[in-house]
């Protein structure tokens, strides 16, 4: 049996170690569930990302939450407490509706693409003058 109390040293110990890990796998593992799902991948394909990566979204909110049970109540365990929940939420979309998530991604890719554009017209208008 796992013993709270263990398991709380062990996350109050090696904090700065567990952070330096599981604020980049969440990330980088919700953005790979993000892309899997816009390039319309398989669903076993995304399923997995989805797996994983709310592992490291869950494994962060209890790691912020045994702080919170100490009393230290510091702009940056809400900052985490936040991240842990958006890759959770994230990662949910993307099983519950990822048509929607899809559609998203296009009208902001679009706005990226049109931007860019712009952008690089403008750049050609000034060497013309």
């Amino acid at each position: 049996m796992l013993d709270f109390n263990t398991v709380t040293e062990f996350s109050h110990t090696y904090c700065i170690a567990i952070c330096a890990f599981l604020v980049p796998a969440n990330l980088l593992t919700t953005l790979q569930t993000v892309i899997l799902t816009a390039l319309n991948r398989p669903r076993m394909q995304i399923w997995a990302s989805v797996v994983v990566a709310s592992l490291w979204a869950t494994a962060m909110i209890f790691h912020v939450f045994s702080w919170f049970a100490i009393g230290v109540v510091m702009p940056p365990t809400y900052i985490l407490l936040v991240m842990g929940i958006t890759c959770l939420t994230i990662n949910v979309w993307a099983i519950a509706h990822p048509a929607s998530m899809m559609q998203l991604i296009r009208v902001a890719v679009s706005v990226v693409r049109g931007a860019l554009q712009r952008k690089k017209d403008l750049v050609i208008l000034e060497r013309r003058m």
